[in-house]
């Protein structure tokens, strides 16, 4: 777990534009020694901008970045310490490993640039490779081995000169869906044991839950929301993290107040406890719901929390099934767990956690 008073790296007021497109605007983020630190977004948000600014691949119109309390970036006196000096290893999408050299000269290349003694090189470069358990591929080829290992060979080259940082951008988007979950897994193994400060960049949300100890979710160059991935996913900021991160069923309803009791009143039927004390009697609000926080359960006596629904549609996805059901003249996609079937056409009730809501006023 990241040291929360150690601040590895400072972005301040970053902002970036090429021509008429504002890349990133206003940027400022602190990221903790330690932690893996996650910038989240969609196609076009500005992340990966973000990561090469840090890198120093391209020089931010406006702000100040400091590393380690030192100012390698300022845009008001020009200040922009290049990259090589930055001490931080890179890991792309693209594996960017040279086919024409082994996985030893691959890994010991960083070194030999930096003019390090034969004998440390060696050292370093086979402890290196222990680390991403590649060992007895040392004198293979990456032509030669799974896009997996050519991926830990890339990580092992960024590591081998132990930076302050790894940056890495999208790094598992080129894997198939298995080898991409198993290499979460060793990716965040790997910074436990090491300790190496990531900075990572990816639009794939379950990667980013699974992997950050904390998360920025960025849309159009803009910052939304830093939190743990918990925060983001629960207490989301603003319409675009409820919307962005996992699935949200949206509710119409009014506020209403009766002495200390507040609830709402679903344009579908429904009365929810609601625990917002700010939003005034009659507010017309938007609810959002988890689908992992609505249950269906077989029809019977109503309670005033639940709506009934038809099942319209139903689609089989293994450890679920998704059902579309139909509340009047509404539409919804609710889950619900493959142990439990209904039949396409029969009446369920829904029943809503009071854990998966969030409230928001209209023209929020």
């Amino acid at each position: 777990m990241a040291e929360q008073s150690t601040v590895l790296l400072e972005l301040r007021n970053i902002s970036k534009r090429f021509g008429a497109t504002q890349a990133i605007a206003d940027l400022s983020i602190d990221v903790h020694q330690g932690e893996i630190f996650t910038l989240l977004g969609p196609s076009g948000c500005g992340k990966s901008t973000t990561l090469r600014i840090v890198a120093g691949l391209e020089r931010p119109d406006t702000g100040q970045i400091r590393l380690k309390g030192k100012t390698i970036v300022d845009s008001r006196t020009g200040n922009f310490t290049p990259p090589d000096a930055r001490n931080m290893g890179m890991v792309f999408q693209a594996f960017a490993v040279w086919p024409h050299m082994t996985v030893f000269e691959n890994i010991s290349f960083p070194l030999q640039v930096r003019r390090q003694r034969r004998s440390d090189i060696k050292k370093k470069v086979m402890d290196t490779l222990e680390l991403v358990g590649l060992t007895k591929k040392a004198e293979e080829y990456p032509w030669q081995l799974s896009g997996g290992m050519q991926q830990r060979v890339a990580l092992a080259r960024a590591l081998v000169y132990a930076p302050d940082m790894l940056l890495l951008d999208e790094p598992l988007s080129n894997l198939d869906a298995k080898l991409r979950e198993q290499m979460r897994i060793e990716l965040r193994g790997l910074q436990r044991r090491l300790g190496t400060t990531f900075l990572f960049v990816t639009h794939d949300q379950a990667e980013a839950m699974i992997l950050s100890t904390r998360i920025a979710v960025m849309s159009d160059g803009r910052l939304e929301q830093i939190g743990t991935p918990a925060e983001v996913y629960e207490q989301p900021a603003t319409p675009f993290v409820r919307d962005f991160l996992g699935q949200s069923i949206l509710l119409s309803g009014i506020i209403k107040r009766r002495g200390t009791t507040v609830w709402i009143d679903l344009d579908l039927g429904a009365r929810l406890p609601c625990n917002s004390d700010h939003l005034p009697d009659g507010m017309t609000v938007t609810v959002a719901c988890r689908a992992e926080c609505i249950r269906l359960q077989p029809a019977g006596d109503r309670a005033d929390d639940q709506i009934t629904v038809v099942i319209e549609d139903a689609t089989y996805i293994g450890d679920r099934v998704d059902y579309l059901v139909r509340a009047g003249d509404s539409y919804l996609t609710v889950r619900s767990s493959a142990e439990e079937r209904y039949a396409i056409g029969a009446s369920v009730s829904l029943c809503f956690s009071q854990k998966g809501i969030t409230v928001w006023p209209d023209g929020s």
